[in-house]
């Protein structure tokens, strides 16, 4: 038996009175999902725990088995990994953004205008070699991913994940300076990054790029922000755990993290980008490519997320449309008689807030085993009528695992 996984990041929402008080999800033309939700096993789930709103991170690593409570060390180490990167265990990570500040370093947009890769990738090139002078010892790793995306990695002696963000999380704040959790933690880290953030903002502000900006009406990316500090999760591989070949395809670095820390194969799909122009059909068919040698594909899609962060109604229902259109490559492409499809999220995102909320996202298994129900739409509210009930993030897993016949009988 084999499963192939998408998740469309944050597209559960709330209901709206723009659509009548349904969700963008309700309110979308989803013949397909509506299709696997009558003729498979429905459910919700709180990604993390009722009420309490995850992080892309969190809920991630929860979807895939791993109980976030006990195996989280900071999201930082898990972009750097999906970057790339090569940790070693007492390295100390960071997220990072390219933002814009005005001359009082208060956040005029924490984005920079969603600054396009390519100019990121010149100014990520102009911040190699800066180390800090009050601790040499320290070496510095700088790398952008996509848009406005990049991360910071620390490594030398003496250095702790116990550090305050420089990120002040909204615009219209200064950028804040980062402070050690306690004064014998993080002390020497937090030195480090503030040294960084200042030297960073020196460069970038005179870079031939950004003034080429400036005068073309875009916003200059002339601070880099960080937070998240993180160290290496250490997770018994999914493909241990459970005795599988696992792959995942995701455009982006967080994801790609989470399920190279879980001992998965990243697949890259020319095309898929992580935005509104990503190619979902090139992304369905690398799925099904990857089945063929792989027991479980996970298929990742993030502009579900990007519109409600963005708050564009119109882009969020575009876009889970499309991928209610993929889905229906994926039905027809796969062997149904030994394939689990299932379809999810990996939390609810606003359009109203922007923000994630705590609330539960609906879940569709179908396969050949599936104890069906009576659920005949895919949504937040007809999934909670499901067979499945209400479950949390990391029991998914073993329940598609034991639908494959890959979980060891617990007990004599």
């Amino acid at each position: 038996m084999k499963a192939i996984m998408v998740v469309a990041d944050g597209m559960a929402d709330r209901p709206l009175p723009d659509l009548h008080w349904k969700t963008p999800l309700e309110a979308a033309n989803t013949e397909n999902m509506d299709w696997l939700a009558a003729h498979g096993v429905c459910g919700i789930i709180d990604p993390v725990s009722p009420g309490f709103p995850p992080g892309s991170d969190t809920a991630n690593l929860a979807l895939l088995g791993y109980d976030p409570m006990e195996v989280y060390r900071g999201r930082g180490a898990l972009e750097a990994l999906g970057a790339g990167l090569e940790l070693k265990r007492w390295d100390v990570a960071f997220r990072c953004n390219f933002a814009t500040v005005d001359e009082n370093m208060v956040v005029v947009d924490r984005r920079a205008g969603r600054i396009c890769t390519e100019h990121a990738s010149k100014l990520a090139e102009s911040l190699q070699g800066i180390r800090s002078q009050r601790y040499p010892d320290v070496q510095v790793i700088f790398k952008n991913t996509r848009e406005h995306r990049a991360v910071l990695v620390l490594r030398g002696p003496g250095l702790s994940t116990a550090v305050t963000d420089v990120d002040p999380g909204a615009t219209g704040l200064p950028v804040r300076r980062a402070k050690p959790v306690k004064p014998t933690l993080g002390a020497k880290t937090a030195a480090v990054v503030n040294e960084l953030v200042e030297k960073f903002h020196e460069v970038l502000s005179h870079h031939p790029i950004n003034e080429e900006r400036a005068k073309t009406g875009l916003l200059p990316a002339n601070v880099v922000i960080l937070r998240g500090a993180g160290a290496p999760p250490e997770l018994t591989p999914i493909t241990s755990k459970y005795g599988i070949k696992a792959a995942a395809i995701s455009a982006i670095p967080l994801v790609r993290g989470v399920a190279r820390a879980a001992g998965m194969q990243l697949i890259d799909v020319p095309g898929a980008t992580g935005s509104y122009d990503t190619d979902l059909e090139a992304k369905a068919e690398a799925a099904l490519n990857a089945l063929k040698e792989n027991d479980l594909v996970l298929l990742h899609v993030k502009a579900t997320d990007v519109a409600s962060h963005d708050k564009k109604l119109d882009k969020k229902m575009e876009m889970i449309e499309r991928i209610d259109a993929m889905l229906k490559r994926i039905i027809e492409g796969a062997n149904t008689e030994e394939t689990y499809i299932i379809v999810t999220c990996d939390h609810t995102t606003s359009i109203l807030t922007g923000k994630h909320e705590g609330d539960p996202v609906p879940v569709v298994i179908y396969g050949p085993m599936v104890r069906t129900d009576d659920v005949k739409e895919f949504g937040e509210r007809t999934c909670a009528k499901g067979g499945l009930c209400r479950i949390r993030g990391v029991e998914l897993m073993p329940i598609v695992m034991n639908l494959m016949g890959k979980v060891k009988k617990f007990g004599a």
